[in-house]
């Protein structure tokens, strides 16, 4: 059974990985097209705040050590609906 912290570090750690397919001092002899392939699946990657949020609306889903307060949660329903109009 994974829990919902196993999960949100699966993510973070997917992130990190991509990100280091795109560097070649970190990753040498990788091909081109994998590091195109890799920017192209962190072109719309959710990131750290946007997984806290995640976490903080859906904590069965994802589990974060430190959730969002309250305040930022309002603040950011009302960026996503500025957003949206």
């Amino acid at each position: 059974m994974t829990l919902p912290c196993e999960r949100y570090n699966a993510i973070k750690r997917t992130e990190n990985f991509l990100k280091d397919l795109m560097d070649p001092k970190k990753t040498p002899r990788v091909p081109r097209e994998i590091r195109h392939q890799a920017y192209y699946c962190l072109r719309h990657y959710p990131g750290g705040y946007n997984l806290d949020v995640l976490a903080t609306m859906c904590p069965t889903v994802l589990e974060t050590p430190n959730p969002i307060d309250e305040v930022s949660m309002l603040i950011y329903g009302y960026e996503v609906k500025k957003n949206v109009n």
